[in-house]
């Protein structure tokens, strides 16, 4: 019974037995014949970053619009994503697409094209209206600087029927829009001429913030016109509403006779005559751009 159990026990023993315990066998390189590929070098290429491209190569559509003298280029890029504007027959809604110089762009179905900046400055008579034309057959702006320019130029603002001096043209979308939203604070001084002398404390009303029609209107400066009657009235203001120098006077009880717009955005009256028109000169153009 006891061999048995030595056996066994022999058996069991060598059950046990790991590779950890043997020795280590050597190992022989393998002689593997090398794959028969052509071994590919990779070549790595310097990434250049793109070039700013040029007037050559491309303008921006919404730059093409303004400079067409339509709108802005903020507001350009939301007719293009309304789907106002085709190029070569073709919707584009993209927002920065460059046009080429031979493609054909339109605008609400009409061809338009790129033009020369042109500023033209005009002393406004009575009895024209600010509008480019008139079902009504009553005289335009537009008459006026009809020899101006070549070029499709819009006034900038409005001056009502009565009120005269100066009133500015271009075909610049993006400054039209700086020169009119009151944010960029423009100033316009105007002479009034009003049915009866001014009252001091109606003066002293009108200095500051007054509310015209439920809105708030912010009067920069008033005062009278030195060496003239009480009547004539000197008012200085940014906002661009219709009409809003009348009513500014209506609200405290008094009718304007005569309105005459002095100065705009430091523009003035000095050598134009009424009814004359002349160019802006490049001094006068950059002091415009550079208004915040």
């Amino acid at each position: 019974m006891e061999s048995n159990k030595n056996s066994s026990r022999r058996r069991q023993d060598g059950k046990k037995s790991t590779p950890l315990s043997r020795k280590p066998q050597s190992k022989k390189p393998l002689n593997r014949k090398p794959l028969d590929k052509k071994v590919v070098k990779k070549e790595f290429k310097k990434i250049t970053p793109n070039k700013i491209s040029d007037e050559s190569s491309g303008i921006r559509l919404n730059k093409y619009i303004a400079n067409s003298g339509i709108c802005s280029r903020r507001e350009a890029d939301t007719y293009i994503e309304h789907g106002s504007v085709e190029v070569n027959g073709k919707l584009v809604t993209e927002m920065g697409y460059k046009v080429q110089p031979d493609d054909i762009v339109r605008f609400d179905g009409t061809s338009i094209t790129p033009e020369q900046k042109r500023y033209v400055l005009l002393n406004k008579p009575k009895n024209y209206i600010t509008t480019m034309e008139d079902d009504r057959g009553r005289k335009t702006v537009m008459e006026l600087i009809a020899n101006a320019s070549k070029e499709r130029i819009y006034p900038v603002g409005r001056l009502d029927r009565n009120t005269t001096g100066l009133l500015m043209f271009t075909n610049d979308g993006d400054l039209a829009k700086k020169l009119t939203h009151p944010k960029h604070n423009v100033r316009k001084l105007y002479h009034a001429s009003l049915d009866r002398k001014l009252e001091l404390k109606d003066l002293e009303k009108l200095r500051g913030e007054v509310v015209i029609e439920g809105k708030k209107v912010f009067i920069d400066a008033i005062s009278y016109v030195n060496g003239e009657p009480k009547t004539e009235v000197g008012i200085e203001i940014h906002s661009g509403r219709n009409r809003i120098v009348r009513k500014i006077f209506e609200h405290v009880g008094y009718k304007v006779n005569k309105l005459d717009r002095v100065i705009f955005a430091e523009l003035t009256k000095k050598n134009l005559p009424r009814g004359r028109w002349r160019e802006l000169t490049n001094l006068e153009v950059n002091n415009l751009q550079m208004l915040k």
